[in-house]
């Protein structure tokens, strides 16, 4: 019996893959839930399981290739009793809740199709990668698109149609703002960088799909939010000493080593409480306050930095966020995160300081309004000042964090207020929380 594999879907707003690579070849022996391929979303890249044991019979959609979701994209022959038309999904764990070398660069491939958002309401529309080039380049809104209707099968908008549409519709100018907004990525002539860039002096790389997502995501956040930083210094001494004495026994216990970003992210957490408009977002001239914490955590995977995010963390113990935090970084190098597990973050902390950086002056992660960096605790010679009032010097485990914040809603005294707690939490923290 042969097993049709198709495209997963990933995630709720996704609605089409591309094929990375194939991890079987044709007429190769596969496990269940063994790696048949790769994909790549707008969101993330995942390694997919085989759905049944068999032999890999036939690949229908070759590497490169972006397909809609429900695509047919190979066969498996197998003898088993199962189901002709088999979704493959990820495997992954019933767990809920810095950049790294990455793997060779693929050859320069033709230019992938800028992405436009396809959902409309309460339906999943798909528009074709053509469809949706020309409605971004022509500025033509997703709600334009859905009110179009598609004379392709099952009422798919059409080229036709959206020309059509365009040529009714007029030479109005598109919005100043509509046109200030498109970040895609300028697609350059591989021919041409090849004869500007000869080899051997040269090395051309193709930036991949996530790497794109991440030059446009960020581009799109400088332009968006007037970027302030305020940087302070905090002493950790006393949590540096209470790692140290416990580090053996957390581990023991839970499986994992305690690491110092369990600790900020807590003290991050209770600051947020108090200044619940640094855990906001900006649309137009309304700030949305978020009353729940999704807290993202910059993660260095074999394809770049992901930042996925810990839903509702301001509800979860220290021994809830260290698991969690875990979990996360475990998955994202291993591709088994979900798609929404980098979507709807409200904050986000990055941790520079692990490749020894003592300072740092992190991106917003949009849509959100701050994001929290800490650097390497070094050991440095600090003014203690005793109760008495006398000053001496001592050596403390001290650390540089930066916060960078949208000032479009927060000023420099929030700011500044808001770091200033993080800091006399860390300084103050209260370790009968490490339960």
């Amino acid at each position: 019996m042969q097993v049709d594999v198709v495209m997963p879907k990933m995630g709720e707003s996704i609605q089409e893959g591309k094929i990375i690579r194939w991890a079987k070849k044709v007429g190769e022996k596969i496990a269940k839930d063994e790696t048949i391929l790769e994909i790549s979303t707008d969101k993330v890249d995942s390694e997919i399981p085989s759905p049944v044991a068999g032999i890999l019979a036939a690949i229908i959609v070759a590497e490169q290739e972006t397909v809609p979701v429900g695509t047919v994209i190979a066969k498996v022959e197998t003898d088993a009793n199962a189901s002709v038309h088999v979704t493959a999904a990820p495997a992954l764990p019933d767990v809920a809740p810095e950049p790294s070398s990455r793997t060779s660069q693929p050859p320069l491939p033709t230019p992938s199709t800028p992405s436009v958002s396809r959902r409309n309401g309460d339906s999943d529309r798909f528009y074709s990668p053509l469809v949706r080039s020309i409605a971004q380049k022509e500025g033509v809104s997703t709600d334009e698109l859905k009110r179009l209707a598609g004379s392709g099968i099952s009422g798919r908008v059409t080229k036709n149609d959206l020309l059509a549409y365009l040529k009714s519709r007029g030479n109005r100018p598109v919005p100043a703002q509509r046109a200030s907004m498109d970040f895609t990525l300028h697609h350059a002539d591989p021919v041409a960088l090849a004869a500007k860039y000869p080899p051997p002096r040269y090395e051309l790389r193709a930036m991949d799909n996530v790497q794109q997502k991440m030059a446009e995501h960020m581009v799109r956040s400088v332009a968006t939010s007037p970027h302030v930083q305020a940087i302070d210094e905090i002493d950790l001494t006393e949590i540096v000493k209470f790692r140290d004495r416990t580090a053996e026994s957390f581990e023991k216990r839970e499986g994992f080593k305690l690491t110092f970003t369990p600790f900020f992210f807590e003290a991050a957490i209770s600051a947020l409480r108090e200044f619940p408009i640094v855990n906001s977002s900006v649309e137009g001239d309304v700030v949305i306050v978020k009353k729940f914490v999704n807290i993202g955590m910059a993660v260095a995977s074999p394809s770049g930095l992901l930042v996925p995010n810990i839903k509702n963390a301001d509800g979860m113990n220290f021994l809830g966020i260290a698991r969690a935090i875990n979990d996360l970084a475990v998955r994202t190098r291993n591709k088994k995160l979900k798609p929404e597990e980098i979507q709807d973050g409200t904050f986000s902390i990055t941790n520079y300081g692990v490749f020894g950086n003592i300072i740092g002056i992190p991106i917003i992660n949009q849509p959100q309004v701050g994001i929290l960096g800490f650097g390497a605790i070094k050991k440095r010679p600090v003014v203690v000042t005793d109760e008495g009032g006398n000053d001496t010097v001592a050596i403390r485990s001290m650390v540089y964090a930066t916060l960078s914040f949208d000032h479009r809603i927060i000023d420099g005294a929030i700011g500044g207020q808001f770091l200033a707690k993080v800091k006399v939490l860390l300084e103050e923290f209260d370790f009968s929380k490490v339960k």
